[in-house]
């Protein structure tokens, strides 16, 4: 099980002596937010439960909601107000309970999310090798913004991408947010690091190579992402997009 950690500031690099990140080929990585980044899923598991009391609705225990993270939040009340069914929410239904839920959520989105273990020194060796970072989430661009502010980490960052950002229809799997987060990051070979299906479909309709981190959130094993590499902690980051 991966240790986590809450980064308490967002120091300057100090230079790593024979950094490898320096013989990478990318110019930028590009990251998701949610089981890539931060370990968000108890926070995010608290506001679904709030949207889904409000509607009188059972809640759904943590473990269950993991695997469902990575579409967007309208997604995951949907799929949860849905349960086994698969007929459409109407939005006279979900439209309010997604507003609640993004209130809740909002208020508090910091509380139990922590950063995985080796994130900030691989976070440091890419910025102290001059190589661009940015974020590309189907997160709320305004909350992925507060989210990362809150934990100290908006700054480490050259561009935050949301799901909503280009329009809710360009959203990952769609290359468009990574194209954007390229072109905010200075142009050049990029490589996108994500856990999902979302994250590996739109590095590949994007042409970007991919890495997937085993420890985020999925419905099927990691393997079958499609991903160029797998890695099951940060510290390999750097080795894994030396190969691609």
């Amino acid at each position: 099980m991966q240790d986590l950690s809450r980064p308490s500031s967002a120091p300057v690099p100090a230079p790593h002596p024979a950094n490898p990140a320096r013989a990478l080929r990318f110019h930028a990585v590009g990251f998701d937010l949610d089981g890539t980044l931060l370990e968000t899923a108890p926070d995010i598991a608290n506001a679904l439960n709030h949207a889904l009391r409000m509607a009188g609705r059972p809640t759904i225990a943590f473990e269950q909601v993991r695997p469902m993270i990575g579409g967007g939040a309208k997604r995951l009340l949907a799929k949860a107000l849905a349960g086994d069914g698969k007929e459409r929410v109407p939005a006279e239904t979900l439209d309010p309970l997604y507003a609640e839920l993004l209130s809740h959520y909002e208020a508090n989105i910091a509380v139990e999310t922590k950063a995985y273990d080796g994130l900030m020194p691989a976070l440091d060796q890419l910025a102290e090798a001059g190589i661009a970072v940015g974020v590309a989430t189907n997160k709320l661009e305004s909350l992925a913004r507060h989210l990362l502010d809150q934990m100290g980490m908006l700054d480490r960052f050259a561009c935050v991408i949301g799901g909503d950002t280009l329009g809710t229809q360009n959203a990952k799997p769609k290359p468009d947010m990574l194209f954007e987060l390229q072109r905010q990051c200075g142009g050049g070979p990029a490589a996108f690091v994500g856990d999902s299906i979302y994250d590996t479909g739109a590095a590949r309709a994007a042409g970007h190579p991919c890495v997937a981190v085993s420890f985020g959130y999925r419905t099927q094993p990691v393997t079958e992402l499609g991903a160029d590499a797998v890695i099951d902690h940060f510290d390999e980051l750097i080795p894994a997009l030396s190969m691609l």
